[in-house]
């Protein structure tokens, strides 16, 4: 993924606190060993209506780490994803070159709503993927899975930056 954005801190926004946040049943910001990608993990839910998703998401924190996101990966559990931060919120935009399947790419404001999707997005592809609005955190799930939980625009995002 390209980020148009540079290096960028935590997502306090996002946190409901610097401890993990319980949200009906999730554990937001559980402290999880590293990814096999050598990335920090945490636990991040998302309330939907009456539902909670849990997911278990990389944190890519730094340049080198954003730029690569999940390029190169084939296949993308469904209670796994990656999750951008930034230190203050901005207009963001990816893109899928050298990403070999197809995302669900969630554009989230600094109060944890959800402000766009852009779903199912072509692998591959060099068009923009853009935010609507000024965002705090960009997250990546498997693509058409916004679709299948009924995630939408509104929802709430929790998770706890360390």
């Amino acid at each position: 993924m390209m980020f148009a954005a540079a290096a960028l801190a935590s997502c306090s926004g996002l946190s409901a606190g610097s401890n993990a946040t319980k949200a009906k049943g999730c554990i937001a910001g559980a402290k999880l060993t590293p990814s096999e990608a050598g990335l920090e993990q945490t636990q991040l839910c998302i309330e939907s209506g009456t539902r909670t998703h849990s997911f278990t998401v990389e944190i890519a924190r730094t340049s080198p780490q954003q730029a690569r996101g999940l390029m190169f990966r084939n296949e993308l559990a469904d209670d796994k994803g990656m999750i951008f931060p930034f230190g203050e919120p901005r207009m963001a935009s990816f893109w899928m070159k050298n990403t070999v399947i197809p995302l669900d790419i969630i554009f989230v404001r600094a109060d944890g709503k959800i402000e766009n999707i852009a779903a199912n997005t072509t692998p591959y592809s060099t068009d923009p993927v853009e935010s609507s609005a000024p965002v705090a955190a960009v997250l990546e799930l498997r693509g058409g899975l916004t679709a299948e939980l009924g995630i939408k625009p509104g929802d709430t995002v929790r998770w706890t930056a360390r």
